[in-house]
Parts: structure tokens; sequence; C-alpha cells
């Protein structure tokens, strides 16, 4: 079963739609219109677990700060849960991500990107 077709993200002040692009085994792809954003949800199951993740995928064209000259550059984020096949509900796997989220504040976010652990 796929994700609802559109999504959407709010990156900055903008939200930007998403429709689906494609779709495979355990894999969608939502991209912009220009292309710029994509998320990807995938899921990869081996023998005895479960790795599940989601991706946003960002590009821009920006100005090159050593040639001045317009560049393309990009950059991804991406969360992965990696469960065993059994031992968890989704209920606690959810209540686990749940509790990394919300742990993720604006301050540790910019301490994060900075290089601090």
């Amino acid at each position: 079963m796929a994700f609802a077709d559109p999504q959407s993200i709010k990156i900055g002040a903008a939200t930007i739609p998403l429709p689906r692009i494609s779709t495979g085994s355990n894999t969608s792809t939502y991209q912009s219109a220009d292309g710029a954003v994509q998320l990807a949800p995938s899921h990869a199951v081996g023998a005895k677990r479960i790795r599940r993740t989601v991706r946003v995928n960002h590009s821009k064209i920006a100005p090159d700060p050593f040639t001045g000259v317009n560049t393309s550059f990009s950059m991804s984020s991406y969360i992965v849960v990696d469960v065993p096949k059994n031992g968890y509900t989704v209920a606690e796997q959810q209540a686990v991500i749940q509790g990394l989220i919300e742990s993720l504040t604006s301050a540790q976010i910019t301490k994060l990107l900075g290089g601090e652990n």
C-alpha cells in the first residue's frame, strides 16, 4: 500500500505539493513540479530485519561561493527505522520514532548541523 497521492512537505514557509511519479516493489517517489524536491519512502525486507526509510532529496541552483557561477547543489535528509521482523508492535515502533522526533528541537538540530554530538 502506498502513501496518499499527492504528498506535501513544508520547507521554510512554502508548502510544496509532491505528486507520485513512480511506484515499485516496496518503494515510491513523490516529486515537485520543478523536480527540486523528492520524497522517497522505501522498505528493505531481510531475513531477520526490516529497514524502513523515508528520504527527502532537495536540490537548488545557487552561485558557487568560489567562482560566482550558478551551480547545482543538492542535499538529502532521511529517517531510517531498523526493526526485527518480530518483537515490536507498530504502536511500540511509533512511540520510539515519535520520541526521537519530539526530542529534536530547533536548537538541537542547529547543534547537529554545526557538528556537535
